[in-house]
């Protein structure tokens, strides 16, 4: 009987062991990478990067980011999004809080100051949505015109400034708002990215009613955020997006999301230009 009780306080132990050896062995793999990557997009920008009503992703931000995660080992169930608004992104990837960020990430030589960057991957510019149809053909034909930009956005006042100064701002909270108001007829334009002026455009329920007027106000080369001093990762980042352009999964990206609203995108840049 007492050899019975040692045997089986023995099997309660080496069970108690393995299970602890178990779960040191996920917690390394969780640190280490193994099993999940937590990647930084915008979820409220439709064609670029959007939380669907089901909990999915879908975006071109998205789809980079999928493709360049797999390419770093990870399948599209190990990513975790993680919701990176403009003021933040910076300080996500200085607390650690994402591994990148694609998030219509501009590159400019003020934010390389603190993260690095991989790509570009896009080159967007500045320009116009109009109704389809509308007498807004060039920059000028805004004087006396409504044009809507999001409250802090210095789109709107940089074409006041140098394009139609007798344009009548109307800053609203976010660029759904502006949309919508475009559709109502509240306002005659709204201006910021090209990129994401295309992915609105492209939504179902605004397929064929709007359209870009293709003006380049600016050069904006959206790059991928890295830690600062992260070489290896920014590396590795470069060379899947250089795969993704040479097999053209960049280019049916491109066509998926912004294909509906007539972008006509620029060719992919140049993997590495003027990030360093």
């Amino acid at each position: 009987m007492k050899l019975r009780k040692v045997t089986a306080a023995s099997a309660v132990v080496l069970a108690l062991a393995v299970s602890v050896t178990a779960c040191g062995g996920d917690k390394k793999d969780d640190a280490s990478g193994g099993k999940k990557i937590k990647i930084g997009i915008k979820f409220d920008q439709p064609g670029l990067g959007l939380q669907e009503p089901d909990g999915s992703y879908s975006g071109f931000d998205v789809d980079v980011a999928t493709y360049v995660a797999k390419k770093l080992g990870y399948q599209p169930n190990q990513i975790e999004w993680v919701q990176t608004k403009s003021a933040d992104r910076e300080n996500a990837l200085q607390r650690g809080d994402v591994k990148f960020i694609a998030a219509t990430y501009s590159i400019t030589d003020e934010r390389k100051q603190k993260v690095d960057f991989a790509g570009p991957y896009l080159l967007a510019h500045q320009d116009l949505l109009v109704k389809k149809g509308s007498n807004i053909t060039k920059g000028t034909d805004l004087n006396s015109k409504k044009l809507c930009s999001v409250t802090g956005s210095t789109s709107a006042q940089n074409i006041q400034k140098t394009i139609a100064p007798k344009a009548n701002l109307r800053p609203l909270s976010g660029y759904s708002e502006c949309v919508a108001g475009l559709q109502s007829g509240a306002v005659d334009a709204l201006t910021t990215d090209d990129s994401i002026l295309a992915g609105f455009a492209a939504q179902d329920k605004y397929k064929g009613q709007f359209q870009l007027v293709g003006l380049k106000l600016s050069n904006e080369n959206y790059g991928i955020g890295v830690k600062k001093g992260d070489s290896a990762t920014v590396d590795k980042i470069n060379k899947a997006l250089e795969q993704m352009v040479s097999d053209k999964s960049w280019d049916k990206a491109v066509e998926k999301n912004f294909g509906p609203a007539g972008y006509k995108n620029e060719p992919a840049p140049k993997i590495g230009d003027i990030v360093k």
